[in-house]
């Protein structure tokens, strides 16, 4: 391009215009939900009309392994708690370890290599065949598996050791009674404002995974606008995936009060 056709274009786009007025353009368009136009993805196409498309399948993956990890994790972390130094705890601890320690990446190559070779399951994603959501779904929950886990056996451990169930077992309480009823409900409150937040972790981690099985939701997207160089695309999928970790951050915390009503926003802590 000449230096006129460069010019040209910067005015076009109103980039020639002072900062003060491009940032009150950008957020009066952001208040009417106008994220702007593709510029290389597809030339021309509004950027909501590109994400209608995608974000159904990003959130549908997301909730779906999410569900995985809860029902999964949480029993996980009870039998390593009730179990505590033996056998099950140990299985549950090495598998922690392993999760925790080895990159994601590592891990997502090797479901999908075997999980193709072994178990027969198809590599690329299909919406119309639900067997191509094995393999993305248990890559995206198996990280969220270890941590609920991980962190629910030591609430739980941390709740035992507490007097009032001291108390509740030299009094007899039955100990099935007492580690649901009590010592779960108590280490669930803490463990239960990390999960909006691991949904979205889920939803980042499938930048990766999207690529991995081309499924064709935010996670590849965002990957192909950074290789065309889609500036604006890619402000606005950074833009939405900031919103939704703040919005889970916050939601989080609604959740605590809502599990455990003793929680208030209005006292301030640390009063004598």
């Amino acid at each position: 391009m000449s230096e006129e056709q460069v010019q040209h274009q910067l005015e076009i786009k109103g980039l020639t215009d002072p900062l003060p007025t491009q940032l009150g353009r950008f957020y009066k368009d952001l208040s009417h939900g106008d994220l702007g136009n593709s510029s290389r993805y597809r030339p021309g196409i509004a950027i909501t009309t590109i994400l209608a498309d995608k974000i159904p399948i990003s959130m549908l993956l997301g909730v779906i392994a999410l569900a995985i990890s809860l029902v999964l994790g949480l029993p996980l972390g009870r039998l390593m708690t009730r179990y505590k130094g033996r056998i099950p705890d140990h299985l549950g601890t090495v598998f922690i370890v392993i999760i925790q320690a080895v990159p994601a990446v590592v891990y997502y190559l090797f479901i999908q290599m075997y999980g193709t070779s072994a178990a027969g399951l198809p590599m690329l994603f299909s919406r119309a065949n639900p067997a191509t959501y094995i393999l993305p779904v248990f890559s995206l929950a198996l990280g969220n598996i270890a941590y609920y886990a991980m962190w629910l056996r030591r609430y739980m451990i941390d709740e035992s050791n507490k007097d009032y169930v001291k108390l509740a077992v030299a009094k007899g309480v039955n100990s099935k009674n007492l580690m649901s009823k009590h010592i779960f409900r108590n280490a669930f409150v803490p463990l239960v404002q990390y999960i909006p937040t691991s949904f979205i972790l889920t939803i980042v981690g499938s930048i990766y995974v999207e690529s991995l099985y081309s499924i064709p939701g935010m996670g590849g997207l965002l990957v192909k606008a950074i290789q065309t160089q889609d500036n604006t695309l890619v402000q606005a999928l950074v833009l939405i995936y900031s919103m939704l970790s703040i919005v889970g951050l916050i939601i989080g915390d609604i959740a605590m009060t809502i599990v455990d009503p003793r929680i208030s926003f209005a006292k301030k802590g640390g009063a004598r």
